[in-house]
């Protein structure tokens, strides 16, 4: 894909602009997770699926609520993904390690094996889309998406770099 443009104006404040980086986000996210949908759609599974899979494989033993934390969604909303992953022998549960009414959850050995072949195809768009934009551009823009997570929200996801 060709660039339109690749050093932001000095005026990066003015709505042209922010227009553009929030197209450019839209746009970019909808095209990376457009590269696993199919795999998703053969599953029977969407894209919350795919998060509930990803956060688990990077933090195993996620309890339930950190879980709920994560996404951001409604519990009715999280509890229909993980009884469906559950149920397909993705996920397993078992009881919190100082509070047994806490369900941890862990992949299982074919979860394991769905989200790496999901992220791959992932990586694969992100890590071409890095090379393009070269090192000095991965950390700004890693700046850009760390400004948009509320502060109170960084511990939580911070914590996901193990």
């Amino acid at each position: 894909m060709a660039s339109t443009g690749s050093t932001a104006s000095p005026l990066f404040l003015r709505e042209d602009e922010i227009r553009r980086g929030i197209e450019l986000l839209y746009f970019g996210y909808s095209h990376m997770t457009r590269a696993i949908d199919a795999d998703l759609g053969k599953q029977g599974l969407g894209r919350a699926h795919h998060r509930a899979l990803y956060f688990i494989a990077r933090q195993p033993d996620l309890i339930v609520s950190e879980l709920l934390s994560l996404l951001a969604i409604t519990k009715q909303s999280l509890g229909r993904v993980l009884n469906d992953l559950i149920e397909r022998g993705l996920v397993e549960t078992r009881p919190g390690n100082r509070d047994r009414r806490q369900k941890q959850l862990r992949l299982t050995a074919e979860g394991s094996r769905m989200e790496a072949a999901l992220f791959e195809a992932l990586r694969t768009k992100m890590a071409a889309a890095y090379v393009q934009a070269g090192q000095g551009s991965v950390s700004g823009f890693w700046q850009v998406l760390e400004g948009l997570i509320p502060p109170e929200d960084r511990t939580m996801v911070f914590g996901l770099r193990g």
